[in-house]
């Protein structure tokens, strides 16, 4: 599970699943708030163990996979219109 956790805090910026974690452990009633230090805690390992169990991945690597497609998408084109050219020649 560590290195889903690993994986996890590579795809999540950190400071979100924070922002994510305060936000929830504020909107608790004051009388839990006194154990705050130890719900943000839990609440951040619960956030790590959902989002780790989805199949995400960065802005970067989404940039990288949409640029090789469109490189791809290209190539496919100008083969398509070689063959379309070749298939005219020999008709």
């Amino acid at each position: 599970m560590g290195s889903s956790l690993a994986i996890v805090s590579r795809m999540i910026d950190p400071k979100l699943i924070d922002e994510l974690a305060s936000r929830l452990s504020s909107s608790l009633p004051s009388g839990i708030q006194a154990l705050q230090a130890d719900v943000m805690k839990n609440m951040r390992a619960s956030l790590e163990s959902g989002l780790a169990k989805l199949d995400l991945v960065t802005r970067e690597e989404f940039e990288v996979q949409s640029a090789v497609l469109a490189r791809t998408r290209e190539k496919l084109s100008r083969l398509e219109a070689q063959v379309k050219a070749l298939e005219e020649i020999n008709n």
